[in-house]
């Protein structure tokens, strides 16, 4: 079975059916764009809406696309069959108006920052019980992103049980998130930081200078990261003078949920102690 043969069964012609792979250059990006494909598809959407100019040719003469996450050398992800419903071009006043653009844009993805073609690609229902389970093989060069699905094969590799797009959490130790990963965890990510209780880190990447926080009220450290998600500095007088887009956050030690929330604030106290933020650090108190 290959990603032709499907097509033909859905009745959707591959000699007009581009097939993109998508793999951001940007590390950020690159890290979150599964998550946006499960749980943000508008903002996922945005990401392809814009292209460099030689995949704006192509993308003029298709009529559906078929797009794919690169998460290994050699195969794709599937994440969606998209009708191609058009193009207009655009500045970049009129994208900063489109759903998802701004989002995007907060993960360090170009913009041309002139005027470039905006492609109307609309979600379509073939497949999408395959969202992040379908992989299909990358035909040689790995570098050649976007192909026409008639010229060329893709071998279908596996259809998994559970969606690669939402991916495994890892254990709270190895937690590391930007500011704007706050913004695209998981939904069952979200749901396990609800119920962990303990002290939690931000760093500045600018300086090195950190901060210790805990978390021990209403959603626990999903709650309180909530906060700098959308905020940028939680309230914190010191934090408020740094640049969110800075801010590193991680878990320095994870409580039982039921631990009384005065015992956490005596452990981050600890904490602040060891790691000297109140004389060398972003805590005041």
């Amino acid at each position: 079975m290959d990603l032709n043969s499907l097509l033909h069964e859905a009745s959707i012609d591959s000699g007009t059916t581009l097939v993109l792979r998508h793999r951001p250059k940007e590390p950020d990006l690159r890290r979150v764009l599964p998550w946006l494909a499960a749980e943000q598809p508008d903002v996922f959407n945005a990401y392809q809406q814009i292209q460099t100019p030689r995949v704006e040719k192509q993308m003029m003469k298709s009529s559906h696309v078929v797009s794919l996450i690169g998460d290994k050398a050699g195969r794709g992800v599937f994440t969606g069959l998209y009708e191609n419903r058009g193009h207009r071009m655009t500045r970049p006043a009129d994208r900063n108006k489109i759903r998802g653009q701004c989002e995007i844009s907060r993960y360090g993805h170009f913009d041309h920052g002139k005027k470039c073609l905006w492609f109307d690609l609309s979600l379509t229902e073939h497949f999408q019980d395959w969202a992040g389970k379908l992989i299909v093989r990358w035909p040689p060069p790995e570098i050649s992103w976007s192909r026409w699905a008639a010229k060329n094969r893709f071998d279908v590799i596996a259809i998994r049980e559970e969606a690669l797009l939402n991916q495994h959490m890892p254990d709270w130790r190895d937690m590391r998130f930007t500011w704007h990963d706050l913004q695209a965890i998981p939904q069952k990510w979200r749901a396990a930081l609800s119920e962990w209780r303990g002290v939690y880190f931000i760093l500045d990447v600018s300086d090195g200078m950190g901060y210790v926080g805990s978390a021990s009220g209403s959603d626990n450290i999903c709650g309180r990261w909530a906060d700098y998600a959308k905020t940028g500095h939680g309230g914190n007088k010191r934090l408020r003078t740094r640049k969110s887009e800075n801010l590193r956050f991680s878990i320095l030690e994870r409580v039982s949920p039921d631990t009384p929330s005065d015992d956490v604030v005596r452990l981050e106290a600890t904490w602040k102690n060891r790691l000297h933020t109140r004389e060398y650090g972003l805590n005041e108190n």
